[in-house]
């Protein structure tokens, strides 16, 4: 039975081929993919590669679990199985499943501050402090 397994902090320049170049040490890779942006197409530093057997699974968790990759200590383990995904927007990510609640009209039945009738100057009139007694 295939173990995949996930492999962080990989050097943003390892390409799918290396990584699995780099685990047949361990065993037999069935597959090894990084994975990428997919906008940008560059490396997120992460991956997963597929080994033939758990005993190989094991054998490179064991084995190559915190050594050096390509000038970075890498980290090696099972995999978890990927997690339910809601329906997919089409909203840019920034504001999807944002928590700011939706703008709402300008609502102007709430009284603010206001003004008393003999507080307020007519139109083209100075108005006044008047003076204290």
């Amino acid at each position: 039975m295939n173990v995949k397994l996930y492999v962080g902090n990989l050097d943003y320049g390892v390409t799918s081929d290396q990584l699995g170049e780099y685990f047949a040490q361990a065993g037999t890779v069935v597959s090894a993919t990084v994975i990428t942006d997919r906008y940008s197409g560059r490396s997120k530093g992460f991956g997963f590669v597929e080994m033939a057997s758990e005993d190989e699974a094991k054998k490179a968790i064991e084995t190559l679990n915190g050594k050096e990759f390509q000038g970075r200590t890498i980290v090696v383990n099972e995999a978890r199985p990927p997690r339910e995904r809601g329906p997919q927007s089409s909203m840019p990510a920034s504001s999807a499943g944002s928590s700011q609640p939706a703008s709402q009209p300008f609502d102007d039945s709430q009284p603010e501050d206001t003004l008393q009738p003999d507080e307020i100057a007519e139109p083209g009139t100075k108005s006044e402090p008047e003076p204290a007694e």
